[in-house]
Parts: structure tokens; sequence; C-alpha cells
């Protein structure tokens, strides 16, 4: 049996001290149900100073839901999501964003999971034909599912160009956190300061135990969204034990320092394991994801040790992450482990 210290996802990952302590405080007496009670207001505010007063903010229990109902807002059947190949929407959520929003998946194949206004622009010149589903919105990845990381200007470029065809930019936010501290910047500034309308923002992989939150840059796209996420099944009755993760996650810069910890994590993985011979680097490490080409036979016996994920078996490329409760001693033994393995 493998360890219980992977590196399979940062969804494997406990639930970190603060956020539990939270939890307990909020798990006192009978409140209010449905969002109506002091943790969920004082978590809105939390936002609010994050992200800009005239923000809407709605509380759901995982990305999956986050996604699929953010797009659900912006969207007719009639019209079409424009995303990587890769991406969680098309690849990871069993066609539910197809399903709930009525709208076709146009993808772009991205070999380094981002989009660009180029590749974008080949899925636009339908616009108008009655015959042709209608690009309506451009989601984008943030940390991508490879692991690399939007600039700023690249997200400007791409909301820029959405704006000006009618599109809406959606932003998936699962690993945000782990992006912001690469790029050194707040977390306005690389969503609502970069031009995206909605945004969802993750919890789950930065140290919480369940919950995202969809996040409305424009009130006007937020209007019918209750009604929505009721529809949707999203609605919790007990919001307040999503809420309190979320006032905690934001308060004292603990989803800076959560995401900073996985991100040096995983560059030390990286290090470690680039004195390996046999082990190849295969994406500039961004984030708390390390991509590698090592050995196809070596991955079954490995994984029952230090359990992670076969990414490509075509090319025998894994991926391994980090989490805010990686260690530098499990770091190194996986490195050692991995050394012995192919030596």
């Amino acid at each position: 049996m493998y360890s219980d210290r992977s590196f399979a996802s940062d969804n494997n990952a406990g639930v970190h001290p603060e956020i539990m302590k939270a939890i307990e405080a909020a798990n006192a007496g009978h409140m209010l149900a449905y969002g109506d009670d002091p943790f969920t207001a004082r978590a809105i505010e939390r936002f609010r100073e994050t992200f800009g007063d005239d923000i809407e903010v709605f509380f759901v229990f995982g990305g999956t839901a986050a996604n699929v109902l953010g797009l659900k807002a912006l969207t007719e059947p009639h019209n079409a999501v424009i995303c990587a190949e890769t991406a969680h929407i098309n690849v990871d959520e069993c066609g539910a964003p197809e399903r709930f929003t009525g709208c076709k998946l146009l993808t772009v194949s991205a070999p380094d999971g981002k989009l660009t206004v180029d590749q974008i622009a080949r899925h636009v010149s339908d616009i108008g034909d009655q015959h042709r589903v209608q690009p309506r919105v451009v989601s984008i990845t943030q940390v991508t599912e490879l692991g690399t990381v939007y600039t700023l200007d690249e997200i400007r470029a791409i909301a820029d160009y959405a704006h000006g065809q009618g599109m809406a930019l959606h932003m998936d936010g699962a690993r945000i956190a782990n992006a912001a501290v690469y790029l050194g910047v707040e977390l306005r500034e690389t969503t609502r300061g970069a031009g995206v309308d909605v945004l969802s923002f993750g919890g789950t992989k930065n140290g919480m135990m369940f919950g995202e939150a969809v996040v409305f840059f424009s009130r006007e796209a937020a209007r019918q969204f209750q009604f929505i996420r009721k529809q949707g099944m999203q609605l919790a009755s007990k919001m307040r034990f999503i809420a309190v993760q979320f006032d905690a996650l934001l308060s004292n810069d603990l989803w800076r320092r959560n995401a900073a910890h996985s991100n040096a994590m995983a560059n030390l993985l990286a290090q470690e394991m680039s004195h390996i011979p046999r082990v190849k680097i295969t994406q500039e490490v961004q984030s708390n994801a390390v991509f590698a080409a090592i050995p196809a036979h070596s991955i079954a016996p490995l994984q029952q040790q230090r359990y992670f994920y076969a990414w490509n078996e075509e090319t025998s490329e894994v991926r391994w992450m980090s989490s805010f409760d990686t260690t530098e001693e499990d770091v190194r033994a996986f490195a050692q482990l991995m050394g012995e393995a192919l030596a």
C-alpha cells in the first residue's frame, strides 16, 4: 500500500489547522440557514475587501459547480464556451458544463495549457450566423491544468479581445492563490484588474475542507444567480460552515502563506528530480505542480509507494502536486525513492 503522504493532488491534503479552528468556532448554537447568518455575512465582506465593494459572491460546494453555474449565468443554450483542450470543464467535469448550460464547448489545442488571442479568434468567425453556435464566453484556467500561469498582460489581452467581440471572460481559479503568489500580485490584480468577468475562486486545493465561491465583477451578471444556484442544487442550508472557511482563508494572508509554501515545495521537488538522469521536467514549474517524463515501467511500482497520477501514458508524463502541508522531508524522501527506482 502506498504512503499516505502522496504527490497525487492538493485535493488529497487535509484541512489547515486555522481553517479547522474556524469551523469549530462556527459550530456553536443555532443560526439561520441558507446564508442568513453572521459568518456568511462576514465572509462576503472579506471578499469585498479583497476584490472590491461592488462584487457579488456566492458559495457552493465544489469546483465543478462553481464553473458550471458561473458559466450558466453568462450563457444561453445556443451559445458556446471557448476553452483549452486540457481545461477542467472539458476533461474532468463529466460533460456537466454542456449538460447544464446547454452550450457547446469549442476547444483549442494549447500545449502549455494557455489560450492566446489568435487561437480564440479562430472560433469567432461565425458570430451572427444562425446556423452556428454563438461564442459567448472564453474560459481560462489560472493556474492551468499543466501548472502554468497566465501573466497579467496575457489575461488582459484575452479579456480585451473577448469584450471586443461581445464575449465575457470566465476564470477557473481553482488554484488562483498559487498563480497570484507566483506573479507576486494581489488576488484582485490577476482577476478583476485584468478584465475577468466571473471567477470560480478555489479554496479546497488551498487548505479548506470543502467549498468554492463564484465571484461576479458585474452585478448585472449576478442578477439571477441566487435562482441558478438553487436550481443547480448548490444552496447549502448550513452555509456558515463553507463561509467561515473563506473568512479564515482570506484573513491574515492564509491564502498566500499556503500557496507560497506549496509552490516552494514544488520548486524544491523539481530541483531534486532534475538531478536524476532519467527524469525530464516537461513544463516550467510556476505553481505547485511538477510535470515530468519518466520511464513507463517505473510508474506503477512507484505509485504503490507514493501515489501520483500518470498524465499522458503515451509519453510517460506524470504529474506531481505539492500541498500546503507538504514538507521538505516529504520531497527529499520521494526524490530519493525515485532515484533508487531509476538507478
